[in-house]
């Protein structure tokens, strides 16, 4: 297939098909990704360069995964008022420059402060920078495109351990972020290169109750989930989730009735968009836990050191790359009920059967699951990222691609949020073993029950969900019996 693949739309513009403009964009996304969680390894160093408690240092983290989360319903809007290239190239300058300050810090304050900084530029490149490509892209084209976008949220949690153990323990964790600076200069020089120049709207208005009502229901709610999983004990987890509940809740009754609302609510009338918010999250939710649960398994419950682990969690990755050729054939091939009901179901037995490992488990057999688990997780996050947009026409483009930035980040959290809640629950249940790798079984367990749950929702998608998309040659010969 050629580079490009040009559609005339009704509009009067043209869509081009570009992967360099794509790969430009995932290259973003894995730097933001990677950033969010690839601290974890290095926090021991982080606190003894600065003489302050590990425990401490946590708050660099949840600073960065706040301000992403808070900061994406915004991109939408900056994007139609400034234009997607200069709030693009912006957050990547953003972003880098926040990666040197962080390099740089002498005390936690400051490296919260600069994380906070970083987070926004991470908050406006993710949902833009997929506005950028969605928008060149002919649905003909979709699944090639968020083949592209998809990796880097695969990736990053399996790799980030691994990455960030390596410069702590050969250098330094300042180079952490200095990594980011020859990258981000690249991809800023890139970006004014590919990216379209589009002009922005003047006269476009800010939803200012809606931007309040939504930023804070998402940072509660963030705040919440860190609390759940950090301090189950305390009554604020609870609060703080109730209270971003319903502010969230306030916020859409309010766009409901706005004559310029901060998102357009219409695009849950779209039964392949709507995929994304009910089973959609619950598949992300169960499948962003296992990245944690994994290692904490083999570290607590099979006394395996570090390296151990993270070796073992590469399967995860080698699954992810070895299937990612295959993915889109599928999806063309059997359609995307067919794939996210097969993903689903696939991924609850492979929790299943990781609930059944021992430490005695042959090496073989536990590498060989965990490929087809990252297999699995590959198959069913690709599908998710392109039925999302089937149906989605053009106008309403920028609501869907914002709302759905805003629930990937809010069903991340609330994965990591779960696991850590049914650990604490199966611990010292009598129903299931008491030995240390009894609670991780039990909490296995109850994501693969949970994992069901977005299975159903699967199947009750038409049967030729997202056509235009998955099978665009057989829509140019005519409609497909239902």
């Amino acid at each position: 297939m050629a580079a490009s693949n040009k559609v005339a739309e009704g509009s009067g513009t043209t869509q081009v098909w570009n992967p360099r403009l794509a790969l430009l964009v995932a290259a973003t996304f894995f730097m933001e990704f990677l950033d969010g969680t690839v601290l974890t390894t290095a926090i021991p160093n982080i606190a003894a360069d600065f003489a302050v408690p590990a425990a401490d240092v946590n708050i660099t983290m949840t600073a960065y995964l706040l301000t992403v989360a808070v900061g994406i319903p915004l991109s939408g809007w900056l994007a139609e008022r400034f234009g997607a290239r200069r709030v693009f190239c912006l957050a990547i300058a953003v972003f880098t420059i926040a990666s040197l300050a962080c390099s740089l810090s002498q005390d936690l304050s400051m490296l919260t402060a600069s994380r906070i900084l970083q987070g926004t530029g991470g908050a406006m490149m993710v949902p833009v920078g997929t506005l950028v490509v969605l928008r060149g892209t002919p649905k003909s084209e979709l699944l090639r495109a968020t083949a592209f976008l998809v990796w880097p949220g695969l990736l990053a949690p399996v790799l980030a351990p691994l990455v960030g153990g390596a410069f702590t323990t050969y250098l330094s964790w300042h180079w952490i972020f200095l990594i980011n600076l020859p990258l981000g200069a690249a991809a800023f020089i890139t970006a004014f290169r590919l990216v379209p120049a589009t002009a922005g709207d003047p006269g476009r208005r800010l939803d200012w109750p809606g931007l309040l009502l939504t930023t804070a229901g998402v940072g509660a709610l963030v705040v919440g989930l860190e609390l759940a999983s950090t301090h189950p004990d305390l009554p604020w987890a609870g609060i703080s989730a109730f209270s971003g509940a319903a502010a969230l809740a306030a916020a859409v009754l309010w766009m409901r009735r706005s004559v310029n609302p901060l998102f357009d609510l219409g695009v849950f009338r779209t039964r392949t968009f709507r995929a994304m918010a009910t089973g959609g999250f619950i598949y992300r939710l169960t499948i962003s836990s296992i990245p944690f649960l994994l290692p904490l398994m083999f570290q607590q419950g099979f006394g395996w050191s570090p390296l151990h682990a993270g070796i073992m969690l590469a399967a995860v990755f080698i699954g992810n790359i070895g299937i990612k050729p295959a993915t889109t054939p599928l999806i063309r091939r059997f359609g995307f009920k067919a794939m996210l009901v097969f993903a689903s179901l696939a991924s609850a037995v492979t929790f299943v059967l990781c609930a059944l490992l021992t430490p005695e488990t042959p090496q073989a057999l536990t590498f060989a699951l965990l490929v087809c688990s990252g297999a699995f997780r590959s198959i069913g996050f690709s599908a998710y990222a392109s039925v999302q947009y089937a149906d989605i026409v053009p106008a309403q483009l920028t609501s869907a691609n914002t709302v759905s930035a805003t629930l990937v980040q809010l069903g991340t959290g609330t994965g990591i949020a779960v696991a850590a809640l049914l650990i604490r629950s199966f611990d010292g249940l009598a129903a299931f073993p008491q030995d240390p790798a009894g609670p991780f079984r039990g909490a296995f367990l109850a994501m693969a029950v949970l994992m069901l749950a977005s299975t159903a929702d699967s199947l009750f998608l038409p049967r030729h969900a997202g056509a235009e998309v998955s099978r665009p040659e057989a829509n140019r010969t005519g409609p497909r019996p239902a």
